[in-house]
Protein backbone atom coordinates (compact mmCIF):
# COMPACT_ATOMS: atom_id res chain seq x y z
CA UNK A 1 0.00 0.00 0.00
CA UNK A 2 1.62 3.69 -1.01
CA UNK A 3 2.14 6.08 1.33
CA UNK A 4 0.40 9.82 0.91
CA UNK A 5 2.94 12.05 0.45
CA UNK A 6 2.20 15.42 2.30
CA UNK A 7 3.23 18.06 -0.56
CA UNK A 8 3.27 21.72 0.18
CA UNK A 9 0.61 23.38 -2.17
CA UNK A 10 2.91 26.31 -3.42
CA UNK A 11 5.94 22.73 -4.36
CA UNK A 12 2.57 20.92 -6.09
CA UNK A 13 1.85 23.67 -7.96
CA UNK A 14 5.38 23.00 -9.58
CA UNK A 15 5.01 19.37 -9.97
CA UNK A 16 1.32 18.21 -10.46
CA UNK A 17 -0.83 21.25 -11.79
CA UNK A 18 -3.94 19.07 -12.02
CA UNK A 19 -3.37 17.72 -8.36
CA UNK A 20 -3.11 21.13 -7.33
CA UNK A 21 -6.65 22.60 -8.80
CA UNK A 22 -8.02 19.25 -7.09
CA UNK A 23 -6.59 20.22 -3.55
CA UNK A 24 -7.80 24.01 -4.11
CA UNK A 25 -11.14 22.85 -5.32
CA UNK A 26 -11.40 20.89 -2.12
CA UNK A 27 -10.37 23.58 -0.22
CA UNK A 28 -12.42 26.57 -1.51
CA UNK A 29 -15.47 23.83 -1.07
CA UNK A 30 -14.66 23.36 2.47
CA UNK A 31 -14.16 27.11 2.84
CA UNK A 32 -10.43 26.83 4.19
CA UNK A 33 -9.27 29.62 2.52
CA UNK A 34 -6.65 30.39 4.88
CA UNK A 35 -4.93 26.73 3.43
CA UNK A 36 -5.03 27.92 -0.19
CA UNK A 37 -1.78 28.73 -2.33
CA UNK A 38 -2.89 32.32 -3.10
CA UNK A 39 0.26 33.55 -4.78
CA UNK A 40 0.05 30.57 -7.06
CA UNK A 41 -3.80 30.73 -7.30
CA UNK A 42 -3.81 34.54 -8.43
CA UNK A 43 -1.06 33.74 -10.99
CA UNK A 44 -3.27 30.77 -12.38
CA UNK A 45 -6.49 32.80 -12.69
CA UNK A 46 -4.92 35.68 -14.53
CA UNK A 47 -3.51 33.32 -16.92
CA UNK A 48 -6.60 31.67 -17.05
CA UNK A 49 -8.39 35.19 -18.47
CA UNK A 50 -5.21 35.91 -20.60
CA UNK A 51 -6.11 32.72 -22.64
CA UNK A 52 -9.50 32.89 -22.90
CA UNK A 53 -9.27 36.65 -24.43
CA UNK A 54 -6.13 35.04 -26.43
CA UNK A 55 -8.69 32.60 -27.87
CA UNK A 56 -11.48 35.31 -28.29
CA UNK A 57 -8.73 37.44 -30.20
CA UNK A 58 -7.87 34.73 -32.69
CA UNK A 59 -10.70 33.40 -33.48
CA UNK A 60 -11.77 37.08 -34.74
CA UNK A 61 -8.85 37.45 -36.55
CA UNK A 62 -9.31 33.87 -37.86
CA UNK A 63 -12.88 34.65 -38.50
CA UNK A 64 -12.36 37.96 -40.05
CA UNK A 65 -9.83 37.14 -42.58
CA UNK A 66 -12.58 34.33 -43.98
CA UNK A 67 -15.10 36.75 -44.49
CA UNK A 68 -12.17 39.05 -45.99
CA UNK A 69 -11.69 36.34 -48.27
CA UNK A 70 -15.69 35.42 -48.91
CA UNK A 71 -16.41 39.02 -49.86
CA UNK A 72 -13.28 40.19 -52.10
CA UNK A 73 -12.51 36.53 -54.02
CA UNK A 74 -15.91 35.69 -55.16
CA UNK A 75 -15.42 33.19 -57.47
CA UNK A 76 -12.69 31.14 -55.27
CA UNK A 77 -15.05 31.15 -52.13
CA UNK A 78 -15.28 27.25 -51.01
CA UNK A 79 -17.45 25.52 -48.81
CA UNK A 80 -14.22 25.37 -46.12
CA UNK A 81 -14.31 29.07 -46.32
CA UNK A 82 -18.13 28.62 -45.06
CA UNK A 83 -17.75 26.06 -42.45
CA UNK A 84 -14.80 27.99 -41.18
CA UNK A 85 -16.78 31.19 -40.62
CA UNK A 86 -19.80 28.90 -39.22
CA UNK A 87 -17.21 27.44 -36.93
CA UNK A 88 -15.68 30.55 -35.43
CA UNK A 89 -18.88 32.12 -35.08
CA UNK A 90 -20.33 28.74 -33.40
CA UNK A 91 -17.11 29.05 -31.05
CA UNK A 92 -17.34 32.87 -30.76
CA UNK A 93 -21.09 32.31 -29.62
CA UNK A 94 -20.35 30.09 -26.87
CA UNK A 95 -17.69 32.70 -25.93
CA UNK A 96 -19.62 35.71 -25.99
CA UNK A 97 -22.12 34.25 -23.36
CA UNK A 98 -19.24 35.89 -20.58
CA UNK A 99 -20.07 39.84 -20.73
CA UNK A 100 -16.33 40.44 -19.98
CA UNK A 101 -15.38 38.47 -22.98
CA UNK A 102 -17.99 39.65 -25.21
CA UNK A 103 -16.43 43.39 -24.03
CA UNK A 104 -13.23 42.32 -24.76
CA UNK A 105 -13.95 41.57 -28.53
CA UNK A 106 -15.59 44.79 -28.78
CA UNK A 107 -12.10 46.45 -27.35
CA UNK A 108 -10.26 44.54 -29.90
CA UNK A 109 -12.21 44.02 -33.15
CA UNK A 110 -10.20 46.86 -34.52
CA UNK A 111 -6.99 45.39 -33.75
CA UNK A 112 -7.93 41.84 -34.89
CA UNK A 113 -9.57 43.53 -38.27
CA UNK A 114 -6.30 45.00 -38.86
CA UNK A 115 -4.15 41.49 -38.58
CA UNK A 116 -6.77 39.77 -40.38
CA UNK A 117 -6.06 41.68 -43.26
CA UNK A 118 -2.58 41.06 -43.25
CA UNK A 119 -3.23 37.94 -43.21
CA UNK A 120 -6.08 37.59 -45.91
CA UNK A 121 -3.67 40.15 -48.18
CA UNK A 122 -0.90 37.30 -47.55
CA UNK A 123 -3.17 34.43 -47.88
CA UNK A 124 -5.14 35.50 -51.72
CA UNK A 125 -2.03 37.56 -52.85
CA UNK A 126 -4.12 40.69 -52.98
CA UNK A 127 -2.92 44.09 -52.51
CA UNK A 128 -3.78 45.03 -48.51
CA UNK A 129 -5.35 48.01 -50.10
CA UNK A 130 -7.78 45.71 -52.25
CA UNK A 131 -9.45 45.85 -48.31
CA UNK A 132 -11.54 48.56 -46.47
CA UNK A 133 -8.60 50.55 -44.50
CA UNK A 134 -11.03 50.53 -41.14
CA UNK A 135 -13.17 47.87 -39.91
CA UNK A 136 -16.59 47.26 -41.73
CA UNK A 137 -18.43 45.51 -39.70
CA UNK A 138 -19.86 45.75 -36.12
CA UNK A 139 -19.33 42.96 -33.68
CA UNK A 140 -22.79 41.82 -34.33
CA UNK A 141 -22.11 42.02 -37.57
CA UNK A 142 -18.91 39.80 -37.61
CA UNK A 143 -20.74 37.27 -35.51
CA UNK A 144 -24.09 37.00 -37.52
CA UNK A 145 -24.26 38.53 -40.69
CA UNK A 146 -25.70 36.20 -43.31
CA UNK A 147 -22.83 35.20 -46.37
CA UNK A 148 -23.84 36.10 -49.84
CA UNK A 149 -24.79 32.69 -51.72
CA UNK A 150 -22.38 30.82 -53.51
Amino acid sequence: MSELVKVPLSELYELDETAWLEQMSRLAGQRRFNKMDHEHLSEYLSDMARRDKREVWSRLVILMKHLLKWHYQPKKRTKSWRNTIHEQRSELSFDMKSGSLRRHAGEVLGEAYAEAVERAARETGLAKAKFPAELPWTLDQVLHQELDAE
